[in-house]
């Protein structure tokens, strides 16, 4: 089966926000549906013109891509469907989107991804027999039962330990990274790429992107004590947050006049133990450096990854020896937080303001990498055009 081109044109997103913060009132579509329409108005395509809808999700249940594109006032005809592969389900939508174009089965699709953890719906485990009481699950569900995260942390700290990852590196880490996402604002990096939802400045920066001291991230204390690592300041926590981009086929993009866009051209996913989860984005780079279709390593100018702790960013740059320049060069996950579902989708977004937004040239390959909850990586490698 032939493949055709396919190309994303535009690209936004919400601030992200702390659960109970910046987005504490906003159910799901009104977190969203700003973001369908600056992506479009960015794109030039017309609401008429949508073919489908593709949303990331991972807490809301249903199908809310369906009510993100009535309340961004799309058409009823145009169809919707919402995709759950947890922490990787934005950057999924995306790609299903370009498959689609790539399949000529639509010619605009508006894809991304959106978690609004503040407005969920609870979730609540039913009691195994009758003389138990309910009990609330988190949203991070990992191997265990409770649902609390507690694999992740460990993954994390099990990793650091084996490759001799200090809490101080990692502290230093999570300051950088800070540091990076405090500059970008200051300089403006995020001008056309953040949507404020309500005219006033908290709307047009990351909540929790604030530049903290390194004595104070040293005195916090660590998750599994005594001897772990990993911390509240060091490791990235769940958030608010929505990221769309709009996929168009060649015809589209040929006659908007070919803006400035991204391109696939590959992308990677591989599974690892659960317990092993904070090395799968290492894995699914690996997998991808096999399927790059002409390009090499050290051709990529750019890598955008959702760093669940500084532990598995310090990993990833070590294993795979790379520049820490080209990693997140704007703040990680850890400075901004981890918009759970939409956090691909966010990765996207950062890639385009980078690669593609404006006049100015960026890098010619980029990457977006992250891992999900349960022991999976993925990777998928764009091209500026």
């Amino acid at each position: 089966m032939s493949s055709l081109p396919a190309y994303i044109i535009a690209a936004r997103r919400t601030a992200i926000g702390r659960v109970g913060g910046l987005h504490k009132a906003r159910r799901l579509e009104e977190l969203s549906a700003p973001v369908v329409l600056a992506a479009l108005q960015d794109s030039g395509v017309q609401p008429s013109q949508v073919d489908e809808v593709l949303v990331g999700n991972a807490t809301q249940g249903g199908n809310p891509a369906r009510l993100i594109a009535l309340a961004a006032g799309l058409p009823e005809t145009v169809s919707a469907a919402t995709i759950d592969r947890q922490c990787g389900s934005g950057l999924d939508a995306i790609l299903s989107g370009v498959r689609r174009i790539a399949l000529g089965e639509a010619e605009a699709i508006v894809a991304g991804g959106a978690d609004s953890i503040s407005t969920a719906p609870w979730r609540v485990a039913k009691p195994r027999s009758l003389h138990q009481l309910p009990r609330f699950l988190n949203f991070e569900l990992d191997a265990g039962d409770e649902g609390d995260g507690a694999v992740r942390i460990e993954a994390a700290d099990a990793l650091s330990a084996r490759l001799g990852i200090s809490r101080a590196q990692q502290d230093a880490y999570a300051l950088r990274t800070h540091l990076k996402a405090e500059s970008a604002r200051t300089e403006r990096r995020f001008l056309g790429e953040i949507v404020g939802i309500r005219a006033n400045p908290e709307e047009m920066r990351d909540e929790s992107a604030v530049e903290p001291d390194f004595k104070d991230l040293a005195q916090l204390a660590p998750y599994l004590p005594p001897d772990g690592t990993l911390t509240p300041g060091n490791t990235s926590t769940l958030h608010d947050g929505a990221a769309m981009t709009v996929v168009v086929s060649e015809r589209l993009w040929t006659s908007l006049g070919k803006p400035r866009a991204l391109r696939l051209v590959a992308h990677a996913a591989r599974g690892v133990a659960p317990d092993a989860e904070a090395a799968a984005p290492i894995e699914a780079m690996k997998k991808l450096n096999e399927r790059m279709n002409g390009f090499k390593p050290a051709d990529i100018g750019l890598i955008e990854m959702s760093e669940s702790s500084a532990a598995q960013a310090i990993a990833f740059i070590q294993g795979l020896e790379i520049d820490e320049d080209i990693l997140n060069p704007d703040g990680g996950a850890v400075a901004r937080g981890h918009p759970f579902g939409a956090a691909g989708a966010v990765l996207v977004a950062r890639l385009f303001t980078r690669m593609a937004r404006g006049q100015a040239e960026g890098p010619k390959l980029g990457v977006a990498t992250l891992g999900v909850m349960g022991g999976m990586g993925l990777a998928a490698l764009f091209e500026s055009v």
